[in-house]
C-alpha cells in the first residue's frame, strides 16, 4: 500500500470529503461530551441550532465573528502569496496598542475624526509588527514561520508591561488602561444590539479581497507566487516583493481587527483583549480554503460554535473548552479529508512465495 497523487480528481470528492469529515468530528467530540455527563444530540444542538434561533443569538454570532474575519481574512492573503504568516496574533495587539495609543494621547476628539484615526492607528500597528519578519524573510531567507510566531509571546508582554507601568488604570489602579474618549466608540451597527461598525468595516476587507484575489491580475500573481513560485518567477513576477507587500497588508488587517475590537467591545486596553484570534485566524484561512467567502462562512461557523459553547456550558453543565475542541478536531478532519482530493491509496498485491 502507498500513497500516490490522484491524476483525476472526481466531482463528487470534495463534498463528499467534507461531509464525512463533519460526520468524522460529531462522532469524535461526541466521546467528551459523553464523558463530560451531556446528551451528545442535546448538546450539538446547542452548539449549532440554538445560536442561530433567536435574533439575540444570531447578533452575538456576528460580534463574536468579527475578529476572527479579520484576522482569518489576513492570514488568507498572506498564506496565498507563499508567505507564512502565523504572527496574527501578535500583530492583532499591537493594532490593539496603537489604538489605545491614540485614543488615550488625544481623548477629546470628535467620532468622525476619532474612528478613522483608531483604526488607522491599529492598521499601523499591525504593519509595522509585520515588517521585522518580512524584511528578515526577504533580505536574509529566515523562515517567517518562526519569526512570525516568536514574536506574538513578544507582543502580549509589550501589552502587559504597558499596563503595568505608564498605562494602568489611573482610578482603579488595576492592570486594564484608562477608557478611551466617548469619541472612540463604534457605533451599534444593528440598532439594540452589541454588533458595532466593526462588523461592517470586516465584511467590507472580506468583500475587497475577495474582488481582489478572483477578479484582477494581482490576485492572478498573488495565487502564482504561492502555488509555483519558481514558475512564476520565471514568467517574470516579483515573488520576493509580492509576498513582502502581503505580508505588510496581512499584519494591517489583522491590527485593524484589534482596532475594532478596543473601539467596538472592549473600549480601553485590557490583557485578555484577544482571546487568540490572531491563531484561530490560521484555522479560519486553512479552513476557508484561503478564500474570501470560506473566511466569512468558516468565521461564522466559529462564531456559532464559540456562542453555543456558552450554553451548553450554563445548561448542560459541561466545560466551555469544548467548543475548542469541537473546532480544533474540524479542521484536522476537514484537512486530512481534503488531502484525498489530491492523494490517494494504491494498493499492489504481494506475489505468492516472492517479494513484491
Amino acid at each position: 500500500m502507498k500513497i500516490v497523487l490522484r491524476g483525476h480528481e472526481p466531482r463528487w470528492l470534495a463534498p463528499v470529503a467534507v461531509l464525512g469529515a463533519v460526520l468524522v468530528t460529531i462522532a469524535l467530540t461526541a466521546i467528551p461530551i459523553r464523558l463530560a455527563g451531556a446528551n451528545p444530540p442535546a448538546a450539538f444542538e446547542r452548539y449549532l441550532v440554538t445560536p442561530l434561533s433567536s435574533v439575540s443569538g444570531l447578533y452575538e454570532v456576528l460580534l463574536t465573528a468579527t475578529p476572527l474575519l479579520f484576522t482569518g481574512i489576513a492570514v488568507a492573503i498572506a498564506f496565498r502569496a507563499g508567505y507564512w504568516n502565523i504572527g496574527a496574533e501578535g500583530q492583532f495587539l499591537l493594532g490593539a496598542i496603537g489604538t489605545t495609543a491614540v485614543g488615550l494621547g488625544l481623548p477629546d476628539l470628535p467620532a468622525p475624526v476619532a474612528l478613522p484615526l483608531g483604526f488607522v492607528a491599529g492598521a499601523v500597528g499591525g504593519l509595522v509588527w509585520a515588517t521585522l519578519p518580512a524584511w528578515l524573510k526577504r533580505r536574509a531567507g529566515i523562515d517567517e514561520v518562526v519569526t512570525t510566531l516568536l514574536l506574538n509571546p513578544v507582543a502580549l508582554l509589550v501589552v502587559q508591561g504597558l499596563l503595568n507601568g505608564p498605562w494602568r488604570n489611573s482610578t482603579s489602579g488595576f492592570t486594564d488602561s484608562d477608557r478611551l474618549g466617548a469619541g472612540y466608540d463604534l457605533p451599534a451597527l444593528i440598532p439594540g444590539s452589541r454588533v458595532h461598525w466593526g462588523f461592517g468595516v470586516a465584511v467590507l476587507v472580506v468583500v475587497v479581497t475577495g474582488i481582489v484575489l478572483a477578479r484582477t491580475a494581482t490576485g492572478v500573481r498573488i495565487k502564482a507566487a504561492g502555488q509555483a513560485p519558481q514558475a512564476a518567477a520565471f514568467s517574470g513576477i516579483a515573488v520576493g516583493r509580492l509576498q513582502w507587500r502581503c505580508a505588510l497588508v496581512s499584519g494591517a488587517i489583522a491590527g485593524l481587527g484589534g482596532a475594532s475590537q478596543v473601539m467596538g467591545v472592549q473600549h480601553q486596553l485590557t490583557s485578555g483583549i484577544s482571546n487568540s484570534y490572531g491563531y484561530t485566524g490560521v484555522i479560519v484561512a486553512t479552513l476557508g480554503g484561503l478564500s474570501a467567502l470560506g473566511v466569512f462562512l468558516v468565521a461564522g461557523l466559529l462564531g456559532d460554535i464559540s456562542v453555543g459553547a456558552q450554553n451548553v456550558s450554563l445548561v448542560l453543565q459541561v466545560p466551555t473548552q469544548l467548543g475548542g475542541i469541537f473546532g480544533a478536531l474540524l479542521m484536522l478532519a476537514v484537512l486530512s479529508a481534503m488531502s484525498w482530493r489530491r492523494y490517494r491509496l494504491q494498493w499492489r498485491r504481494r506475489p505468492a512465495g516472492g517479494t513484491p
